[in-house]
């Protein structure tokens, strides 16, 4: 058996609140699982990349297409679902790090997830790492479902919102500064796993909705990488054209 440094598994459930059973939906031919997977396979330092689900309809689709699935219990995320992973295959324990891929990512540049991965192995005193990109509109500034985020200088995550950070006295978007936007990709040391599996809710994380607050409010630092390459994720029906045009693009 191969040794597994770098792990990738797509988290993947049925229930979705804006779209139920969207991971199935197909695609120009193809469902948006599916397409997530093969797009994460083009990520040349994954050792392994897998689909973790507790659905059967899923499991028996993702055998479909090499997906290699694995069943996890029910879980109220994908961290959890990916603790549960590492809990079935106490092998993963002893890669470097685990990548936790969207299901509902397809679009993702598979080099800003190469990216991510290094800044964590850079940097041996991190437990994660995660992805931000620039903020091109006022409409992405002000849009409450697009999570902000600022670092410090040396690239650590300060604090992560729902609204406009940094502010101003005026509280309005400035086209002359920079703002992030917060992709949903994470990279974790597998041990991390656990523990943020058994950390409790802190009063950030609620107030913001913000799982990854949690993190920070507890004292542990999250490495952020910088891509120019948005991503489409997909919540609504509107988003599977705008991920149709990028395809045929």
């Amino acid at each position: 058996m191969s040794i597994i440094k770098i792990l990738g598994i797509i988290p993947a459930r049925y229930q979705s609140t804006r779209l139920p059973g969207k991971l199935l939906i197909p695609i120009l031919g193809k469902t948006l699982l599916q397409r997530t997977f093969e797009n994460a396979q083009k990520v040349t330092l994954l050792d392994h990349l897998c689909i973790a689900t507790d659905d059967q309809r899923i499991f028996d689709h993702a055998l479909d297409f090499n997906g290699k699935p694995i069943m996890t219990p029910d879980c109220p995320n994908g961290t959890y679902r990916l603790a549960e992973a590492i809990k079935n295959n106490q092998e993963w324990l002893n890669a470097d790090a685990i990548v936790n891929i969207q299901g509902d990512e397809p679009c993702l540049n598979p080099e800003a997830i190469n990216q991510t991965i290094r800044l964590l192995l850079e940097d041996p005193s991190a437990q994660m790492a995660t992805l931000v990109t620039p903020i091109k509109s006022s409409e992405e500034a002000y849009s409450t479902s697009v999570v902000k985020c600022v670092m410090d200088l040396q690239d650590n995550a300060l604090y992560f919102s729902r609204s406009l950070i940094p502010a101003n006295h005026s509280m309005t978007y400035r086209p002359d500064i920079t703002y992030y936007k917060h992709i949903g990709l994470y990279v974790y040391r597998p041990s991390f796993l656990l523990t943020l599996q058994n950390l409790k809710s802190s009063p950030l994380q609620i107030e913001e909705d913000l799982e990854q607050l949690k993190v920070l409010e507890n004292g542990y630092r999250i490495k952020v990488a910088i891509t120019d390459t948005d991503s489409i994720g997909v919540d609504r029906e509107e988003d599977l054209i705008k991920v149709e045009n990028w395809i045929c693009r």
